[in-house]
């Protein structure tokens, strides 16, 4: 079964997320558990997270169908040991908070080298801060997003991904998340049956099909290669719709929260409808 859906907003609290993701026929959403533009936050109190798994449960979401996003301030393979521990201490506060909230995933950008480190030691540091994160957590899932290679970002080829999977300790807590518009943007195409095929055979073979455990669904308003991070609604960029009838139709993509991050929310209930209706063509 397909489980689609969108990175709704926490606006006017944390519980709200399950309510908005209903609303426009979700059967997966992402949020952040924070404002995803700061370093820290207010501990979440224990009547928002028995509102928030209320909401949950009576929306019919199951914690496999959320996806939370971390912030995007951390960078978890900076090149300066004070700046890579403050990224690592609000790595962690994540993970706590995702099983405060009874949440199994944990999606994050792999981090940034800054041109100042090699490409293999950012890796390292950002195993590494997987492994610490995991000790200090029991039931979250670390969720590594590919990333369209913007700048001196890793994570945008296969092999990047392999590397960090490869340095994690407990491999039964550790996976993946596509993005179709990240993925295009680092030069792996999706927009014919055979380019498709290809590009899925190139990353089962580099890492692996039970290592996802998410997707970002969107389009792309950069073309293939172009190694930047610009989305675009469904079928209104460069990937167009075939991709997106492809990805419906793989079984291999059962199970697991399908996210839309396209630059429209009004066209998120649209868009998961016309999504479903690919995946009975």
């Amino acid at each position: 079964m397909k489980y689609i859906g969108a990175h709704v907003s926490i606006a006017g609290g944390i519980a709200n997320a399950p309510l908005r993701a209903r609303k426009i026929g979700a059967k997966a959403f992402a949020l952040f558990t924070k404002n995803q533009r700061r370093w820290w936050a207010k501990a979440l109190t224990k009547k928002e997270i028995a509102i928030f798994k209320k909401n949950l449960e009576d929306c019919g979401f199951r914690p496999e169908q959320v996806l939370p996003h971390d912030s995007y301030l951390i960078n978890l393979a900076h090149p300066e040991t004070d700046k890579r521990e403050k990224s690592l201490a609000a790595f962690i506060d994540e993970f706590k908070r995702c099983e405060q909230l009874g949440l199994t995933l944990l999606n994050f950008h792999p981090g940034s080298t800054l041109q100042q480190i090699s490409d293999e030691e950012g890796l390292t540091r950002i195993a590494q801060a997987v492994n610490r994160a995991l000790a200090k957590t029991t039931t979250v899932t670390a969720v590594i997003e590919n990333t369209a290679g913007q700048g001196s970002n890793l994570g945008h080829r296969f092999e990047h991904l392999r590397a960090i999977i490869d340095q994690v300790e407990d491999k039964s807590r550790v996976g993946v998340c596509l993005d179709t518009c990240h993925t295009f943007a680092a030069g792996y195409d999706l927009r014919t049956p055979e380019t498709y095929k290809l590009t899925m055979l190139e990353f089962d073979r580099i890492v692996g099909f039970p290592y996802l455990k998410g997707m970002h669904l969107n389009d792309a308003k950069i073309t293939l290669g172009s190694r930047l991070d610009r989305h675009q609604s469904i079928g209104q960029g460069h990937l167009g719709l075939e991709p997106f009838r492809l990805l419906m139709q793989d079984s291999r993509l059962d199970n697991i929260p399908l996210i839309l991050e396209t630059i429209d929310d009004k066209l998120w209930p649209e868009e998961i409808s016309l999504l479903y209706t690919l995946s009975k063509e």
